[in-house]
């Protein structure tokens, strides 16, 4: 009796399930990055993540292709998304090396809320926007700081946050594989931006093996497989869905530290990953009627 493979294509695999790959990887990322802290910095982390993922993009990609084969237009979207990518992940550590995890994900999540809003077509969602909303706030328990910088830093993590969601939709729009290809450009774009910080930091760790191949599970578990990932559920997603999406990010943490660490949820932390689940499954995409009745061109 023949065995039935499933078939494990970018275009048949659900985009929801591409989307919870990355949110594992999300969190995976951050364990090597605790390793690294105190051998090299916070900006050195940031500087090796970056130049590791570069490096594997650039095996896989050939970023200088992509360069040689875009026109101005496509070339100006991977210089903008390369820039966003470094600033967004030095931005995110250096509010983490200052901040709770907790506030740095409230501020980044605000970012994502107002995306959403912007392409809400129907009560049905934005009661499912509510939802989502009501439970990252049960699940993250944001507890206000009064560090002006540590604040800056996030701010500015979650602005760039908000920019990725959009230039990234819009480097994905060519599919899957096309949008792989120019995300792995833009990271090379990334890694010229950073390099200040990413070989003074090499260069510490040459001769610890440990940590050097910590840095590079830094790149793979935060830069790689997760933002690989979201390309192919922006090719198949809207906009308004995947911003709706990433509020599965704490939800996925708190079930992460059942399963990894045995860490037992309160129960507001129930509630919320159930207020998270109901929110999104209550979510519809628009629709091309939708964006018809939106113009008024609806009969």
């Amino acid at each position: 009796m023949a065995i039935r493979v499933p078939d494990m294509r970018p275009d048949v695999v659900p985009p929801h399930l591409w989307f919870i790959v990355s949110a594992v990887f999300h969190y995976l990322g951050p364990a090597c990055a605790v390793l690294l802290f105190p051998a090299v910095g916070v900006l050195g982390v940031a500087g090796l993540r970056i130049a590791s993922a570069a490096m594997i993009f650039a095996v896989l990609t050939r970023p200088w292709r992509t360069f040689h084969q875009s026109g101005p237009a496509d070339r100006a979207l991977l210089l903008g998304l390369g820039l966003c990518l470094a600033g967004m992940n030095t931005a995110f550590y250096l509010a983490l090396d200052r901040l709770p995890m907790s506030l740095v994900a409230a501020i980044e999540f605000v970012g994502t809320v107002g995306v959403a809003l912007c392409g809400l077509r129907s009560g049905r969602n934005l009661l499912a926007l509510v939802l989502a909303v009501l439970g990252v706030a049960l699940m993250i328990d944001v507890r206000w700081a009064s560090d002006p910088v540590g604040l800056g830093w996030a701010a500015l993590n979650g602005a760039l946050f908000v920019l990725y969601i959009l230039l990234g939709h819009r480097a994905a729009s060519g599919g899957g594989a096309g949008g792989i290809a120019r995300l792995g450009a833009a990271m090379t774009v990334a890694l010229i931006a950073v390099a200040p910080l990413a070989l003074p930091a090499v260069v510490t760790i040459l001769d610890r093996p440990i940590l050097l191949l910590a840095g590079i599970g830094v790149g793979i578990a935060s830069s790689v497989v997760p933002y690989v990932c979201d390309q192919l559920a922006m090719a198949r997603l809207p906009r308004v869905s995947f911003a709706l999406l990433l509020s599965l990010l704490p939800a996925s943490a708190t079930v992460i530290g059942v399963v990894v660490l045995a860490q037992l949820p309160a129960w507001r932390d129930l509630a919320g990953v159930a207020l998270v689940m109901a929110g999104v499954g209550l979510h519809r995409p628009p629709t091309a009627d939708d964006h018809v009745r939106a113009r008024g061109r609806a009969p």
